[in-house]
């Protein structure tokens, strides 16, 4: 029988995965749309959604080394995600900067705490998530760069993004 500790890794590198193929439906969706509305923005977004791309591969192999499945909430994550970008990338570049902005707040604040706490206890899953950390914040630092704090959608955006991002995660702990 595999230790108490490693359930919460498994669980955590569960979760993990189904968020990286949430990010995926994020900018596939946006880039969808800013094609129009933010053409500027393509290649970085496309950028950003290689990175998620590699990170769901990482945690993707994580899962199969454990011998787990993934996690129930991945379709969900999926399809939501996908939603979510291509709303946002209908609303423009600020939108889709504030998006970005308050998935990887979150996503980051989550990250940092798996690793204390999964530190010691899980190597492994220590390994998967500290080789994802630099870009995320990448995502989070260029996005931030993008918002501008006196627009209408990074002030009506974040709360609901963030609080959706939260929801989505604690779901995915208990599926």
């Amino acid at each position: 029988m595999q230790p108490v500790a490693n359930d919460l890794g498994d669980r955590i590198i569960k979760v993990n995965h189904a968020g990286e193929h949430g990010a995926i439906g994020i900018y596939t969706g946006q880039i969808l749309m800013a094609r129009l509305t933010a053409p500027k923005m393509v290649a970085e977004l496309r950028e950003f959604r290689s990175h998620e791309q590699r990170h769901r591969a990482i945690f993707g192999a994580e899962l199969q080394r454990r011998g787990r499945r993934r996690c129930r909430s991945y379709w969900l994550c999926g399809m939501g995600g996908f939603v979510l970008g291509a709303i946002t990338g209908l609303l423009g570049s600020s939108a889709i900067a504030a998006t970005t902005t308050a998935v990887e707040s979150v996503v980051l604040r989550h990250l940092e705490h798996q690793l204390i706490v999964l530190q010691g206890h899980d190597p492994l899953a220590v390994s998967a998530i500290s080789s994802i950390v630099a870009e995320e914040q990448q995502h989070h630092d260029q996005s931030l760069g993008h918002v501008q704090a006196s627009t209408f959608w990074p002030r009506v955006l974040t709360p609901i993004v963030a609080a959706s991002t939260e929801t989505v995660i604690w779901l995915g702990m208990r599926l």
